[in-house]
């Protein structure tokens, strides 16, 4: 039988997300799974990016070789000596350029600069994650940045209370002395965001994450009560 650490079996996170696993290797993570909350929390995340690009294009039908073409591509791209799934990043990749093709494929990748970002974002060699924690205005509130400095940054929350009228949930990356305005947040209804930005220009280095509520239209330095922090380890 084989044994395997939890830094093995958190690479397999996205292949379980995506249900690319054996079903040997598929059983092996399910046990881990109901004991480790950081697995847990990694697959949730990758269900819901995955989730949120697929439906940033109009449904189309695609090439009957897309799939094979796609998958085919990111194999070639995992170095050999890897284990038998391609990294978490690669299988992520993969499975996102997926959803782009089952939508739209080059064209969606041409026009839909959102859906391309993804992709870029989520291959890029400088990539961190960054965990968001709701602070004492919105307790239950929770968040995840997939951040890069070069590429771009994605950005999910779930259970973010209403707006006020006339108000909008602004994101930060604090840099130095001055908090860094990156984006402006709608949630949906049920609280949750799916966002992506470009990098803000001149961001030498990211040590917090923050949201506020802003008046709407954004503001140049936060000015309102912190909604979620995450430090950037």
């Amino acid at each position: 039988m084989r044994v395997s650490n939890h830094r093995d079996l958190r690479d397999q996170a996205a292949a379980f997300a995506l249900g690319a696993l054996t079903e040997e290797d598929r059983s092996e993570f399910e046990a881990h799974l109901l004991a480790c909350d950081e697995c847990d929390d990694d697959v949730r995340s990758f269900t819901r990016v995955a989730t949120a690009l697929a439906g940033t294009v109009p449904p189309v039908d695609p090439d009957r070789s897309l799939r094979q073409r796609v998958v085919d591509g990111a194999l070639r791209a995992s170095p050999p000596s890897r284990a038998r799934v391609p990294p978490s990043w690669l299988l992520v990749a993969a499975s996102l350029t997926i959803a782009v093709g089952f939508g739209a494929y080059a064209l969606g990748l041409r026009h839909n600069m959102a859906a391309a970002r993804y992709v870029i974002v989520l291959t890029a060699d400088d990539l961190v994650r960054v965990d968001l924690a709701g602070q004492a205005v919105a307790p239950g509130a929770s968040a995840r940045a997939f951040w890069s400095q070069t590429s771009g940054l994605i950005f999910t929350a779930s259970r973010l209370p209403p707006l006020p009228a006339g108000r909008t949930y602004e994101l930060w990356i604090i840099s130095g002395q001055m908090p860094v305005g990156a984006g402006l947040l709608r949630p949906g209804p049920d609280g949750a965001v799916h966002a992506v930005f470009a990098s803000p220009a001149g961001l030498a280095k990211a040590a917090a994450f923050a949201v506020t509520i802003e008046p709407d239209g954004g503001v140049s330095a936060p000015t309102g009560d912190k909604y979620l922090v995450g430090l950037v380890n």
